[in-house]
């Protein structure tokens, strides 16, 4: 399992109708990977989780593991209702071949510290695969403190790493202050990704990289080497579209960008619905200026599209 560089949460292809387009999402996977990304993670929250049934799930990771062809990880997402629901599910994504876990607190049940452990505890011991910490207290209420996950560290080998994405940088510091090397750190936050590196978090799990997979390799690249210049060019223009990763209709927005961009439809299951009015002209006028300013960074047109391959 590798912990570093842009490891994409994908969102989840769809057609017209809800149903999953397994072909398409093949396409992307390959899509990601050859523009360097070095991993996958699907059915997160960008994934729409928690509108996929479970066999739903089992089968998008079929699908990655496949596109994959051994080149790069598959790590599903665990997130469910109930323990022994996220227990099973993580039991099935090693029988599909995934890599890892990405493991969740409870959809909707958040509580104290010795309810939350014995919750992750439980998907951490069901299958020997390495598992990777996802703390989000905006979204899911339950905040897994940097002595907490020292104390997991500590208990859990199959723990190997955390997505931070308490919106605290300062957290990359706590942990590492805590644990040292013994856990890998990845940003979950687009638009934490260069404070999030040079704090020492090594790995970026990104949402917008599902339209501009080169790009968002190209700002870790600079971060991560120190490139400070190039970093905060790249910065500065990916900087509006990366906001859009942190508002609550972010699925929407980035499946819509995803869409104008030529590289997947912007179809949601309920209970979202496509952007419009003011959600939709932000989408629309930050794209434009996105797509207006990308030659001026990168020297070269905006890619439109996914290759056939």
């Amino acid at each position: 399992m590798n912990w570093t560089g842009v490891i994409p949460a994908l969102t989840t292809n769809l057609r017209a109708n809800g149903a999953i387009d397994h072909p398409a999402f093949a396409r992307h996977c390959r899509w990601m990977l050859g523009s360097g990304c070095t991993g996958l993670v699907v059915c997160g929250s960008l994934g729409e989780a928690a509108t996929l049934s479970s066999e739903e799930k089992v089968s998008v990771v079929r699908t990655a593991v496949q596109a994959a062809e051994g080149r790069a990880p598959v790590v599903l997402g665990i997130a469910s209702l109930s323990t022994a629901e996220a227990a099973a599910l993580a039991r099935a994504a090693a029988k599909a071949g995934a890599s890892g876990l990405m493991v969740l607190p409870p959809y909707t049940y958040s509580t104290d510290w010795r309810e939350m452990k014995a919750h992750v505890a439980a998907v951490f011991r069901a299958t020997k695969l390495p598992c990777m910490l996802y703390n989000n207290p905006p979204a899911y209420k339950t905040d897994f403190l940097p002595a907490q996950i020292a104390e997991l560290a500590a208990e859990f080998p199959t723990l190997r790493a955390v997505k931070e994405s308490s919106g605290d940088t300062r957290r990359v510091t706590a942990i590492r202050h805590l644990v040292g090397e013994r856990l890998a750190l990845l940003v979950g936050l687009d638009d934490a990704i260069v404070e999030g590196l040079a704090a020492g978090a090594r790995g970026w799990i990104a949402g917008l990289v599902n339209a501009f997979p080169a790009e968002s390799v190209a700002l870790f690249n600079a971060a991560a080497a120190g490139d400070t210049t190039r970093a905060d060019a790249i910065y500065r223009w990916f900087l509006p579209l990366l906001r859009l990763d942190t508002v609550p209709k972010f699925v929407q927005h980035i499946k819509w960008i995803q869409q104008e961009m030529g590289c997947g439809t912007a179809t949601v299951r309920a209970p979202r619905l496509p952007l419009d009015g003011a959600d939709l002209a932000l989408a629309r006028a930050t794209l434009r200026e996105a797509v207006a300013g990308h030659r001026a960074v990168f020297a070269r047109p905006v890619r439109r599209g996914v290759s056939p391959g």
